[in-house]
């Protein structure tokens, strides 16, 4: 059973649990179907948020549970209630929930001196922030703490996604690239030299560790993203050879020079990058594509959504996490300066 099947990563963990010979209910709250998937997939329309409309879709049982939209204490014990009717669990969590070893993590990066400064790359092992209901971050980590702490009754596999890319995606950096190309930008603004790297999650990396981990039973916690993690200046050169089109990059020290000018959706001042050694471990996982690779199907995606829209009616997901990505009136600004 996959909750959340019509999302971002759902959609392709469906359909590569199904290739894989399981036997796949699909739910979500619309309780639709995506053409990629093949036939015998059973899609069921319930709201995970509604315990009894959860439990009334598990029914008798299933082998495993995965769960794309599980994101704090509650959903956590909303599954472990299904204990007795579930054999181990998938669960996504994030990498947002690492803290460094000066207490910094992402919930504190605007603050003066706040970006952590994580290990290169981060195993799972170091620490993490403490779970609570003050942000995202800290109930992915209440999330983990319930389901590790339940091990016992229900084995569950968390898996700590990166920046994930792919179609269907709410909030896809890429947009920061693909639409300044769409709209002839000849030279773009990149804060941090160019050097930011932020590691992505291709979403079939992340459902292929889905796959394997569901034939796997057992309590753990794995990271997942790519084999790879570009800069992003690397990220925009690839976009732009995807667009056919040739940008000139502006490359700035330090931070952003201005609140909307240089600042992308990857730039941090010190590197964010993860250790996959236990998931190769553990699961004999291997990556199925890299980020160059799935870039034509993400732009071609985010071409699709912009077609005869406004950017903010397209993504307003996007506007609410970043702001005004696109002001090129400061951008110009600091252009002719």
């Amino acid at each position: 059973m996959v909750i959340g099947a019509t999302g971002q990563i759902g959609r392709v963990a469906v359909g590569a649990l199904a290739r894989d010979g399981w036997e796949v209910t699909a739910v979500s709250r619309g309780g639709g179907r995506d053409a990629s998937w093949p036939g015998e997939v059973h899609a069921v329309r319930a709201d995970r948020e509604d315990a009894a409309a959860l439990a009334a879709a598990v029914g008798d049982g299933c082998d495993v549970l995965v769960d794309m939209v599980a994101f704090g204490p509650a959903h956590a014990r909303q599954l472990t209630s299904l204990a007795d009717r579930v054999g181990s669990a998938v669960v996504i969590s994030s990498v947002s929930v690492y803290e460094d070893d000066k207490g910094r993590n992402f919930d504190t990066q605007a603050e003066p001196d706040g970006f952590p400064e994580y290990p290169v790359p981060i195993p799972e092992e170091q620490r993490t922030v403490r779970p609570g209901d003050t942000s995202y971050s800290t109930r992915k980590a209440g999330l983990e703490r319930e389901l590790l702490d339940a091990g016992g009754r229900l084995p569950a596999t968390l898996l700590r996604a990166g920046a994930i890319h792919g179609p269907h995606c709410r909030t896809p950096r890429e947009l920061y690239f693909v639409k300044r190309n769409l709209d002839g930008r000849p030279r773009r603004v990149i804060a941090f030299g160019g050097e930011s790297r932020f590691h992505p999650a291709s979403v079939h990396n992340i459902a292929e560790l889905i796959r394997l981990a569901a034939a796997r039973p057992g309590t753990r916690v794995l990271n997942a993203v790519d084999p790879d993690a570009p800069t992003v200046s690397e990220v925009a050169r690839a976009i732009d050879e995807v667009m056919g089109v040739e940008t000139e990059s502006v490359l700035v020290d330090g931070p952003p020079p201005a609140p909307s000018v240089g600042d992308t959706p990857w730039s941090v001042p010190v590197p964010v990058v993860c250790d996959m050694a236990a998931a190769e471990r553990e699961l004999g996982y291997r990556p199925v594509v890299r980020y160059a690779e799935t870039l034509p199907e993400t732009v071609a995606w985010i071409e699709e959504r912009l077609t005869g829209r406004d950017w903010r009616e397209a993504y307003p997901k996007m506007l609410q996490s970043y702001g005004d990505l696109f002001d090129y009136t400061a951008e110009d600004a600091f252009l002719d300066r």
